[in-house]
């Protein structure tokens, strides 16, 4: 049995979980409504326990293909339920002499010591602010979708080894390289 699989999900009095003929999964609750496939060897049960609902997962055969679903498909169905109700975030910091960050509409634009300002649409279901002139946060309440997006702005300027410039998540740790020192002559 799958140790994350097995584990049930306890879902909040706001949230709603429904299942549609199709195979499709919808999670909706206070941030909006989320929507997933879920293949028909693993079977969705909703039950009461203690007052709460919670939802589980049992799997129809012991097959090598279905038991990695059922791990994956608890753990994207349990990070729905977070999603709409506590949302997702992401925290990038940009590090550079004479860097600036803009939002403005769907539009992030970025200085960042290119020949040309950066402009990068901003997805719907997700919304950017600038907490500090150096920082970007990133939020939404689909995880795949914020942390792609958050990689899509990180992968425009890569950290540079030596100083440090570029752009990093908030609690990423950069090693600096050492800097060349001039030899002595001997």
């Amino acid at each position: 049995m799958s140790r994350i699989g097995k584990m049930p999900i306890i879902l909040p009095a706001n949230v709603t979980l429904d299942q549609t003929t199709e195979g499709d999964v919808i999670v909706t609750g206070p941030k909006g409504t989320l929507r997933q496939w879920v293949d028909s060897c693993i079977t969705i049960s909703q039950n009461e326990l203690d007052g709460k609902k919670v939802v589980t997962l049992t799997r129809n055969s012991d097959q090598k293909e279905v038991r990695s679903k059922h791990g994956l498909y608890r753990a994207l169905l349990a990070n729905m339920v977070k999603g709409v109700t506590e949302g997702y975030s992401k925290n990038l910091t940009v590090n550079g002499i004479g860097y600036k960050l803009a939002v403005s509409g769907n539009k992030l634009t970025m200085n960042l010591g290119l020949s040309h300002p950066v402009n990068v649409e901003i997805p719907k279901g997700i919304t950017v602010s600038l907490p500090s002139a150096t920082e970007i946060k990133v939020e939404g309440i689909d995880k795949t979708f914020v942390g792609q997006f958050a990689a899509d702005i990180k992968a425009i300027k890569p950290i540079e080894p030596y100083h440090g410039y570029g752009i990093r998540y908030s609690d990423e740790q950069v090693h600096l390289k050492e800097i060349k020192k001039a030899g002595k002559k001997k």
